[in-house]
């Protein structure tokens, strides 16, 4: 649709680039072309815009087979417009000056004129046709026909119309036709599930008992392995049993070993030992027999000496200390006798 704005009694159009636009002025061509955009006035204009892109036309329409089976046919017709001048002057593509929407309904005509002529096409074909013909070869025989005969129909390039491509989508039966013809291929396809079915019950049974059967081998198998097993432990517990009494024994025996090695050497040191003390007391008493009895009283004396108690404390009484003065402050008490002295401790 052309857009058209309106300023002090003009009017400007501006139309699509897909759409070729007609103005005529007092009844003289004055634009002519795609995509246009002009001032006008809108008393003394005529316009027409015509659509030049591909138009898809969808038809839906009945027909009878020769076995008088009722059947749908769906199809589709692209068609543009080759001669926008021509569709013009055929049909009314003239548009409003103040709103720019057609006055009439072309595309509608155009639509009216391809269906009946693709549904009378179609009507002689599947006439001829039986249903199950129709159903299998119908398409692309009823399509062929129609394109053949859109593009032979005088009154399309008369009116500046194309045929771009037809297609017809399917030709269906009614639903209970179509319900019971499917009948016997779904019950084939059913026989077929079920025998896939049973097949396939077979070969899982088959399965099923491979692998029990490969259960029980790999069952009797570890049952053989678990003796082995049990045979193998016994033989190693001997086997450890054996080298523990044989590695007892060998401790054992080095144990004595070394206790006789250990009580020789004790014997032979306690031996030394005596031996050393004869050697020393036989010396001490050879010592003593050749000392003076002097020299025995000294170390009689030294010995008594080490041996007796420890003294911790002396004490002095009156009397003794002043005895003691008396004889120090006496003539010759320096080289008098020593005086005796009383003492506890």
């Amino acid at each position: 649709m052309a857009d058209i704005t309106r300023r002090l009694g003009w009017r400007h159009l501006r139309s699509a680039p897909n759409a070729h636009v007609r103005h005529h002025r007092r009844g003289e061509l004055a634009h002519d072309g795609r995509g246009l955009s002009f001032w006008f006035r809108s008393l003394s204009a005529a316009l027409s815009e015509v659509p030049v892109d591909d138009r898809e036309l969808a038809m839906v329409f009945h027909a009878r087979t020769a076995d008088f089976q009722d059947v749908s046919v769906q199809a589709t017709v692209t068609y543009r417009v080759s001669d926008p001048g021509q569709a013009a002057e055929r049909l009314d593509f003239s548009i409003d000056p103040d709103t720019g929407k057609w006055r009439g309904a072309p595309l509608e005509q155009i639509g009216t004129l391809l269906t009946e002529t693709a549904q009378q096409h179609t009507l002689d074909v599947l006439s001829r046709t039986l249903l199950a013909a129709a159903l299998v070869d119908g398409v692309a025989a009823v399509r062929e026909r129609v394109a053949r005969a859109l593009a032979a129909e005088p009154r399309l390039p008369a009116t500046g119309i194309e045929v771009v491509d037809v297609r017809v989508v399917a030709i269906r039966p009614e639903a209970e036709v179509e319900r019971a013809l499917r009948t016997p291929a779904r019950e084939q396809i059913q026989q077929e599930a079920d025998r896939a079915t049973y097949e396939r019950r077979a070969v899982a049974v088959e399965r099923e008992r491979a692998i029990a059967e490969n259960e029980l081998a790999s069952q009797i198998e570890l049952a053989r392995r678990e003796e082995q097993l049990v045979e193998q432990r016994g033989t190693n517990s001997r086997r450890e049993a054996e080298e523990k009494a044989a590695a007892d024994g060998v401790r054992a025996e080095a144990e004595a070993a070394r206790k006789v090695r250990l009580a020789q050497a004790e014997a032979e040191a306690v031996r030394a030992a005596g031996a050393a003390r004869a050697e020393a007391q036989a010396a001490w008493l050879r010592v003593h027999g050749e000392a003076s009895a002097e020299t025995l009283g000294a170390l009689a004396a030294t010995r008594l000496a080490e041996n007796l108690p420890r003294i911790e404390s002396v004490t002095l009484s009156p009397d003794v200390l002043t005895g003691l003065l008396d004889r120090l402050g006496r003539p010759g008490a320096g080289s008098g006798g020593s005086g005796g002295s009383g003492g506890s401790a």
